[in-house]
């Protein structure tokens, strides 16, 4: 069976300090059908490590390019349908970003995600959720947390709080030329990118760990696993998975992490 994709990125995000803080948890791994994954440094300059907006401006460039890539990215896509119910929201994702960017400001150079929690700027209390309200996929995940569950060990609540906006940037800089799994369909399109929500944890174990840090890890383990699902054969089947029709529909609209069957 030949494969869906030429190139695998994995990436470890982190939603600490600003869009344009430098920081050891946002890593960036890449692979093709042949070699294992390699780290990817920041463009050289002043930062020792990646920035939330350098990764999404790379990403960007990347995506444009007329290879079909697979990209992972370690935080939540979108909300639980409660969300949507109880802010009286429209059951559509773009519709999502766009609102939740303008309460939820947090790509702006100098924002932190608890700025807005605290009411500096934006207008969290219009636009949050509770930590009881989970997602189909973090049920079925076993272990992954609420998207609204902050200051835990754990938590991705940050980092999809800080990460979404950059999502909706991604959207608009490739014009249409990204498919964001499964909001635009569960099949993979053939020749086009993809960009999808994972859960290193998943994986991280099945690959071993050799001299890379919890951060490069996760990372490689996304990029390393995407590849191997692509080359087995198995990444259709995950792309789809057994879901009944209520909970396809929440999925539709709430995200679902690539791998959790």
């Amino acid at each position: 069976m030949r494969e869906a994709f030429e190139r695998y990125i994995g990436i470890d995000y982190s939603g600490a300090e600003t869009p344009i803080a430098s920081l050891k948890g946002l890593r960036v791994y890449v692979t093709d059908r042949n070699t294992q994954p390699v780290e990817v440094q920041p463009p050289a300059g002043a930062k020792k490590y990646w920035t939330r907006r350098g990764i999404a401006e790379w990403l960007a460039k990347v995506l444009s390019e007329d290879i079909p890539t697979l990209v992972g990215i370690d935080h939540g896509f979108s909300f639980p349908l409660r969300y949507f119910t109880e802010h009286g929201l429209p059951f559509d994702w773009r519709a999502f970003l766009d609102d939740f960017q303008h309460h939820w400001p947090t790509e702006d150079d100098h924002t932190y995600v608890d700025f807005v929690r605290d009411g500096v700027c934006g207008n969290a209390p219009a636009r949050s959720g509770n930590p009881r309200w989970r997602r189909v996929t973090e049920i079925r995940a076993r272990g992954a947390k609420s998207v609204f569950h902050f200051d835990v060990q754990g938590s991705v609540a940050k980092s999809t709080h800080s990460g979404i906006p950059w999502l909706r940037y991604i959207d608009l800089k490739t014009s249409g030329r990204v498919h964001f799994w499964p909001f635009d369909g569960w099949d993979f399109p053939a020749g086009k990118s993809v960009v999808a929500e994972v859960y290193p944890a998943l994986w991280s174990r099945s690959f071993p760990r050799e001299n890379r840090d919890g951060h490069q890890h996760d990372a490689y383990s996304i990029a390393a696993w995407m590849r191997q699902a692509d080359s087995n054969g198995s990444l259709s089947k995950f792309a789809s998975p057994p879901l009944d029709v209520a909970d396809r529909r929440a999925a539709e609209i709430e995200g679902w992490i690539l791998g959790v069957m």
